[in-house]
């Protein structure tokens, strides 16, 4: 890690530790305009763009450790997302949070005499209720909402972070708030899913890692039989796998990253890869943490389960785990035999 990603997490985890999430609130307020005073919302959006520079690496690095505190802030929505797909056309960033999403078959933009109107629902969009603005991809047009340009239908993942229904009744747009990809853009919809997978993974890497702190804390204070939990070596075995996976997690969250930097082009499959390893690893370290916990880790009252839920839950987004392997092993058979090692070598 470099001195300046290292002094960056430094101060995001500082602001994480002065301005607590809540498992009483869905949106941390307070938390995003430190993030904001920091200079770190519009991470990985080049300077000249209006963004925080950096790159997509150094925002999974923010991410990791947002993930690690259960920050309840839409960074990736915002920085990775809804900005990247603005700058991309060179528009203009607006300040605030943001949300993002593809338009899907459900919702239609259409132009006429120079004025635009959008229609449609969104299912499942991740802080819709709290954005300031909506972008949406729609085609080959990246849409700017404001606030007002939509109605909100409250959700909820397993871990109660929003995941809002949105719905545009025939709004009216400005030509402004209607912007063209520019056609040596690398803008598509399946880049938008990978950077909020790219996203979700290092999130999903901090998380494993409080898990696996936890745990160790409570094997060390918990007494059975008149012996710490740790103390026994089926238990110390399982917070060692633990600790394995937690490292596989941030391993491949890390390098997903790098290959959206570098442009790499079997980038599709190493994030689709890295998807199915880090939901199975991250999965593995949930369940152990509960196991060591016992029923303790079940209950409101206790705060594993705040890690423990948001691992459940994102490893289900953008593609998800499940879909991903899918992809990946259809991938593997079309590379056949002679194939095969370089799909995986990425030559």
């Amino acid at each position: 890690m470099s001195e300046i990603i290292e002094a960056l997490t430094e101060a995001v985890e500082d602001a994480c530790v002065r301005h607590p999430s809540s498992a009483d609130t869905n949106w941390n307020a307070a938390l995003w305009s430190a993030l904001d005073q920091i200079g770190i919302t519009l991470l990985s959006i080049d300077e000249e763009e209006g963004g925080s520079g950096g790159d997509v690496s150094a925002a999974a690095a923010v991410l990791e450790v947002l993930g690690e505190y259960c920050a309840e802030v839409p960074f990736v929505e915002t920085a990775l997302q809804g900005a990247w797909l603005l700058a991309s056309c060179r528009a203009e960033i607006p300040a605030g949070p943001m949300t993002a999403a593809v338009a899907g078959s459900g919702v239609t933009l259409a132009e006429e005499s120079g004025a635009w109107t959008i229609d449609g629902e969104l299912t499942r969009v991740p802080w819709a209720r709290i954005a300031e603005h909506l972008v949406v991809l729609a085609g080959r047009h990246v849409v700017l909402l404001g606030r007002n340009d939509f109605e909100i239908e409250a959700g909820t993942n397993v871990a109660g972070e929003p995941r809002d229904r949105v719905t545009m009744r025939r709004v009216s747009l400005p030509a402004s708030s209607v912007h063209s990809v520019p056609e040596d853009s690398d803008v598509t919809e399946e880049l938008f899913v990978a950077r909020g997978a790219v996203g979700r993974m290092a999130m999903s890497s901090g998380a494993s890692r409080r898990a696996l702190r936890m745990s160790l804390a409570y094997a060390s204070e918990r007494t059975q039989f008149g012996r710490p939990l740790g103390a026994f070596q089926s238990v110390q075995h399982q917070i060692a796998r633990m600790a394995g996976e937690v490292m596989l997690c941030k391993t491949v969250s890390k390098f997903s990253a790098m290959a959206l930097d570098e442009k790499e082009p079997s980038w599709q499959f190493e994030v689709a890869a890295a998807q199915v390893s880090t939901g199975e690893a991250a999965g593995t370290v949930a369940k152990i943490a509960h196991q060591v916990h016992g029923a303790i880790g079940f209950t409101e009252e206790h705060d594993l389960r705040l890690c423990t839920t948001r691992i459940w839950s994102w490893r289900d987004e953008f593609g998800g785990a499940r879909r991903r392997a899918e992809e990946v092993g259809a991938r593997a058979l079309d590379a056949g035999a002679a194939g095969l090692w370089p799909l995986l070598a990425g030559k």
